[in-house]
């Protein structure tokens, strides 16, 4: 069997992540949920809001012990490091670090082309799906609009185990609702402002 990776953001895990993930279990999978790191510390912000070992749970309260969840998909501050893409040294000793302990038989999951243009220079074995109407932004947005006691459906787009995760962790909700969104995008991926350039 193949080794399908997962590079994705997964903040939070939506219905149409799950369906993806379903539909790589032909093959072995190992999802990679992308994390940010500055001197050890997991930057979190609006776009950003759980954290990676609350994005774990999630996986696991559905998946259980199906596919793997790795965090090998790790930037460490100072960000602009990894830039320009192909050039930077940092962007490969990343494409090390994903495929750490993965076999060769082994391909990555995007739905978005701009990104599969970029695992394919990095020689990750991309194939490219269709992208899925719902997004984890979008989740996010009806999210903060319940927080500002506006009607919303948040809970029709995530799977029962993680709207029961995310009423745990609600306080992170409260927390970046009214925050501005600290992320910028390079290469068709956001960053985090945050740890973005030495301070």
């Amino acid at each position: 069997m193949s080794v399908a990776i997962y590079l994705a953001h997964l903040n939070p895990l939506t219905n149409a992540h799950v369906e993806i993930i379903n539909d790589l279990k032909k093959d072995n999978v190992i999802v990679m949920p992308v994390v940010f790191l500055d001197d050890g510390t997991e930057i979190n912000s609006k776009s950003f809001p759980f954290s990676y070992e609350i994005r774990k749970k999630m996986l696991v309260s559905v998946f259980g012990d199906s596919i793997r969840v790795s965090s090998n998909y790790t930037f460490h501050a100072p960000f602009y490091r990894y830039f320009p893409p192909i050039i930077s040294p940092y962007s490969w000793k990343l494409r090390a670090q994903i495929l750490s302990g993965v076999d060769k038989d082994y391909y990555t999951y995007t739905g978005d082309k701009t990104e599969g243009l970029m695992l394919k220079a990095y020689r990750l074995n991309p194939r490219i799906g269709t992208r899925k109407a719902i997004s984890a932004s979008s989740v996010k947005d009806k999210l903060y609009e319940s927080v500002k006691g506006n009607q919303s459906n948040w809970k029709e787009d995530v799977p029962e185990q993680v709207a029961k995760i995310i009423e745990e962790n609600w306080n992170t909700i409260e927390k970046y609702a009214n925050s501005q969104d600290m992320t910028t995008r390079i290469a068709g991926m956001k960053f985090p402002k945050a740890g973005l350039k030495t301070r």
